[in-house]
């Protein structure tokens, strides 16, 4: 495989990025081997081994910085009493990972990301492919900014919201772009856009947040739609998700829905799949490997950050964990699709409809762990109005 001098020098640069990227999530504790990696990645003379020095390093050290970040409020308690003697930065971070789902959420994302551009950049994908990841990421952020301004999360809004969203499925499993019998793609300005990959994520975090007739009918119709597709991985990232939820919520609506979405799986397995894998896109879980041992623990350690917030909101906030199990449900499916067939690798592998998904399914999360979504709390409002005893009212409160 030959490179050309623009390779070589996005390799260099992506090399630095991946340094900067490290220094930034180190501690001060640890800030003196973010500045030694960084030397030394600036003095390998040779652009892709700088690259996979940066990685391998990368990869090292984010469980220590994890650790350090976590492990701080008690060094600090231990040392002199005063919560914060471990510097307000660190004390900052520490807040934002263990207390900020949606905040971890956004800066899993972006490492993710980094860490798949730089496993592309080694693996000689072409430029463009880098830009549209990059592209994606900054489009799925300003999309996530914009929604999490809107206040109101009525169950109505929510339901007529996942009802529009299952329409463009449909329209995509009728009207869109096919290829070897499957239409699961939307061409827009020359690219290949994957609706599901960017709806389906968030139906599933908002039903689990606000269900009703409409909401439900909504996810029974986007099961229909990838059942016409036919897309087994995202019928089954349906199931499994829904299967989360049923397992700490169990009315109606969860059962309906649960059972819509295994219906349509059952209806894809029946169904042969003859979609080959693309490179850079799908089975790089393995091939990374043949690359470079660097890079194949890239992909893993990037598949693994999109969990992390499911994981913090899960042992961190009681009253939303019916949400952050779905979330990492959701993905926890989409890697395991991805490791079983020619399915799209989220976030490390080429396409911008994984990326642009996982940002707009972090507008479920809470912005902070143990706030009650307006819909949870109006919900309480509403049962405790339906109470005649006065007592029970109060126990309620």
């Amino acid at each position: 495989m030959s490179f050309t001098p623009g390779d070589a020098g996005l390799r260099r640069r992506l090399a630095d990025l991946v340094c900067r990227a490290l220094q930034a999530m180190l501690p001060p504790a640890l800030q003196s081997w973010g500045w030694a990696i960084r030397c030394e990645t600036s003095g390998i003379a040779n652009d892709t081994t700088a690259l996979l020095f940066a990685i391998h390093s990368l990869c090292g050290l984010i469980p220590q910085a994890i650790a350090s970040h976590l492990s701080q409020p008690f060094a600090s308690r231990i040392g002199d009493g005063d919560p914060f003697a471990g510097g307000s930065t660190a004390m900052n971070i520490n807040d934002a990972l263990t207390r900020r789902p949606r905040t971890i959420g956004i800066v899993c994302a972006i490492g993710a990301v980094i860490l798949g551009l730089a496993y592309m950049a080694v693996a000689g994908a072409p430029g463009r492919y880098l830009g549209i990841n990059a592209g994606a990421l900054a489009i799925g952020l300003t999309m996530l900014a914009l929604l999490g301004q809107i206040q109101t999360t009525g169950r109505q809004v929510i339901g007529a919201a996942i009802a529009a969203m299952a329409a463009a499925l449909l329209a995509t499993a009728l009207l869109g772009a096919r290829a070897d019998g499957a239409a699961r793609w939307v061409s827009l300005g020359g690219l290949a856009v994957q609706p599901s990959s960017i709806l389906v994520p968030l139906m599933l975090v908002a039903f689990s947040r606000a269900r009703s007739v409409l909401a439900t009918a909504g996810i029974v119709a986007a099961a229909a739609a990838v059942a016409l597709q036919p897309d087994r991985a995202m019928a089954g990232i349906l199931s499994l998700g829904l299967a989360a939820l049923a397992g700490t919520s169990r009315d109606r609506h969860v059962m309906v829905a649960l059972a819509a979405s295994v219906a349509a799986f059952g209806a894809t397995m029946v169904r042969a799949d003859t979609l080959i894998a693309v490179p850079y896109v799908d089975q790089i879980l393995y091939s990374s490997f043949d690359l470079h041992a660097g890079a194949g623990l890239a992909i893993w350690i990037g598949l693994a950050l999109l969990l992390i917030p499911a994981i913090i909101g899960w042992r961190r906030d009681a009253d939303n964990r019916a949400t952050y199990a779905v979330f990492g449900a959701v993905w926890f499916a989409t890697i395991v699709a991805a490791a079983l067939g020619n399915y799209p690798t989220p976030l490390v592998g080429y396409g911008g409809s994984a990326i642009i998904g996982y940002a707009l399914s972090l507008v479920g999360l809470p912005r902070r762990c143990g706030a009650i979504s307006e819909t949870v709390r109006q919900a309480r409002t509403e049962v405790a109005a339906t109470l005649p005893d006065r007592h029970l009212r109060v126990g309620m409160a």
